[in-house]
């Protein structure tokens, strides 16, 4: 099968807007997890979120579109247009065909329908706005991104709760490879932070209600972990087929080389019992991408601050590693950024793509009690530079949902 690279990236996330500014964020430990601002909150339990601190659609959206577009689109098409230029690759009349769009999102227009639901109640239905169905559907996000890049190839999204990211970034790998597209643009999106998603969240018992200190309330792997924080964002790839980046000289960050997706078959929200489907996931993975398992030194963690995924994601590792399982960097970045849902697999797949291109790898900040459970090397509150050869960047969603993408460091 054909070989497929990393050669642009494009990310808005809690951190800020563009590679560099979240890059620098990521390395240094920051967190972008602040009191919410898109409704007043006074009154809910939790009152702390990830939200894009600096987002302006006007560089990538024309004015009279972002009308049209919920937020999780606008993300969708502001990353998509950074990892295109990142890429220097441009789409024409003749390889438009051959060019696709993959991204998706976990739960999609949220806002739009709450605020349209609103109006409806309150003006009647004369008052909808004809845009209000194209805003909220989750596959606009592809759909968006190809009319404004002109990518007439495969189009299309996987909605796979917090593993949504990882699959579409996966499931866009594999057109590559079975040849049905030369490229593609492929990540995941959201922007939920809204009443009643927050409600939905807080009911589960999910969240972190640590309101009083908003950046040290996730920590994924502490003892002391109460919840994961809601965050918003995109993070997008701009996956090539190697001799097509090899002919044009292309900047090649990372090769993605294997992915493994599967279910747990267990429970509705939690994990399976003791990261059982984590681990042949991870197993999956590693068998496409032709890797040992002592071929990988570093492991992006799902690591969302809740307890039992951070224990059976830690077992997990170590079912999959056995004794390398020491040997390991371990760390997620969701510490910093929260979770990102739909987007977090892409997010992180920007993380990972770029610690092996740097040669720097992101630190799990807020581990400070140690829980004699989850006992790897989780990267601690600072960056280390470390040479990997291959990393795993992994997801989980609710419903049992797994997904894990192999990357190689591509010299």
């Amino acid at each position: 099968m054909r070989r497929v690279v990393v050669t642009g990236i494009g990310i808005t996330s809690p951190l800020g807007t563009g590679v560099e500014k979240n890059w620098e964020a990521v390395t240094r430990g920051s967190s972008g997890v602040r009191e919410i601002t898109r409704f007043d909150a006074s009154s809910f339990p939790v009152r702390i979120a990830g939200e894009v601190p600096d987002f302006d659609p006007l560089p990538y959206i024309e004015k009279k579109e972002v009308k049209k577009m919920d937020l999780f689109i606008q993300y969708a098409v502001a990353a998509g247009q950074m990892a295109y230029e990142d890429s220097g690759y441009r789409i024409t009349d003749e390889n438009a065909e051959m060019a696709g769009v993959y991204i998706g999102a976990g739960i999609g227009g949220l806002p739009a329908i709450e605020h349209w639901f609103d109006v409806l109640k309150e003006k009647g239905p004369e008052r909808i706005t004809p845009f209000f169905i194209p805003m909220v559907i989750i596959n606009l996000a592809s759909g968006q991104v190809s009319i404004k890049l002109g990518a007439k190839g495969p189009n299309s999204c996987a909605v796979t709760a917090c593993a949504t990211g990882t699959h579409s970034i996966g499931d866009a790998f594999r057109l590559i490879q079975t040849g049905m597209a030369d490229v593609m643009v492929a990540g995941g999106t959201e922007s939920t932070i809204t009443p009643l998603c927050v409600a939905g969240f807080n009911a589960m018992k999910a969240l972190s209600t640590r309101n009083d200190e908003p950046a040290k309330a996730s920590r994924p792997f502490d003892k002391d972990r109460d919840g994961f924080v809601i965050g918003e964002g995109a993070g997008v790839l701009f996956l090539e087929e190697l001799e097509s980046a090899r002919k044009r000289g292309a900047k090649i960050y990372a090769e993605i080389a294997g992915y493994g997706l599967n279910a747990d078959a267990s429970h509705m929200t939690t994990p399976a019992p003791n990261g059982e489907g984590a681990a042949r996931c991870m197993k999956m993975a590693l068998r496409t991408a032709g890797l040992n398992p002592e071929d990988i030194g570093y492991i992006n963690a799902h690591g969302t601050s809740t307890y039992y995924n951070d224990l059976y994601e830690t077992m997990a590792v170590k079912t999959v590693f056995g004794e390398h399982a020491r040997k390991l960097a371990v760390s997620s970045t969701k510490g910093m950024t929260g979770h990102l849902l739909g987007a977090a697999g892409g997010v992180e797949a920007v993380f990972t793509a770029l610690s092996l291109h740097r040669g720097v790898l992101p630190p799990t900040i807020n581990y400070t009690t140690p829980d004699p459970e989850c006992d790897l090397d989780y990267v601690p509150d600072a960056a280390r530079e470390a040479k990997v050869n291959a990393a795993l960047s992994n997801s989980f969603g609710f419903g049992g949902t797994n997904g894990v993408l192999a990357f190689k460091r591509f010299e």
